[in-house]
């Protein structure tokens, strides 16, 4: 009888399997707060809490410091990617910013010029020297993470309600994250503005405690990946520039920038 209901469970699944689509695009549970597409001024799909500019201000390179702490949590125990993607298109869909490119495609770049002096390229190739655009502002991220936990709610729960409530409490788990972007004037260096951003992911993996080892459970399909929290934290960090450069006022030192400052100390 045993062997007769896993041959049969196993057909079921494999008559699900062939039925039922095996990948769906667009799906919205795999999306984050950075979704859409950026073509020049012009974007789709964009999350309509972003912040948006009538024009930029300026061009835009992103740095990511990958000797950091933070990026090898975020590498090593995440087990997520570069952030400088969805920091490029969260800039460019703003409208607040022209992004340049000073990473990876660069080395691409330089090769095809390369090429060029070479004498490979066809003529007519339009590949010359002054072509490339400077990058008024860098942009540096940076992230500060928190592990998952229960927030103590599984005890308090149970002394209140019995193990079935404190059960379902201990399937509730929240995991934060926040963020700090930092814009850098490139040509003097000074700091124009810095701005932090913070999410938080509240995973309901109700069903787990509850029927473990029977049942139907829900956890991996309310289960939102750590990179969500991150993608929302920067999200928000980006609105918080954004807001914050649209009420920009220059500071201003007595005697101009670099010039010794007011703050004296003996001997100066």
């Amino acid at each position: 009888m045993k062997l007769t209901k896993l041959l049969a469970l196993c057909t079921t699944a494999l008559f699900l399997a062939g039925c039922a689509p095996s990948m769906q695009m667009g799906s919205p549970s795999a999306s984050t707060t950075a979704t859409g597409a950026a073509a020049g001024a012009t974007s789709q799909g964009a999350n309509p809490q972003l912040e948006h500019c009538d024009k930029p201000f300026g061009t835009l390179a992103i740095h990511e410091d990958r000797g950091s702490d933070w990026y090898y949590t975020l590498s090593h125990d995440w087990r997520l990617g570069s952030t400088v993607p969805v920091l490029r298109l969260l800039a460019q869909q703003s409208n607040c910013f022209v992004v340049v490119e000073r990473g990876r495609g660069m080395r691409d770049m330089m090769r095809e010029r390369e090429l060029m002096r070479s004498g490979e390229l066809r003529r007519g190739s339009n590949f010359h020297k002054g072509q490339m655009v400077a990058a008024d502002y860098t942009l540096i991220p940076s992230i500060t993470f928190s592990a998952r936990d229960t927030s103590g709610i599984r005890g308090v729960v149970g002394a209140l309600f019995g193990h079935t409530a404190a059960a379902i409490a201990g399937g509730i788990k929240t995991s934060d994250a926040s963020t700090v972007l930092t814009l850098i004037d490139n040509r003097s260096g000074v700091q124009i503005a810095a701005a932090t951003g913070s999410a938080r992911n509240i995973d309901f993996n109700l069903l787990g405690g509850i029927f473990h080892g029977g049942g139907v459970g829900i956890g991996a399909y309310t289960n939102t990946p750590e990179g969500k929290v991150i993608v929302a934290a920067f999200t928000d960090s980006m609105n918080k520039l954004i807001r914050a450069l649209k009420n920009y006022r220059m500071q201003k030192v007595q005697g101009g920038l670099g010039t010794g400052g007011s703050l004296k100390v003996q001997g100066q």
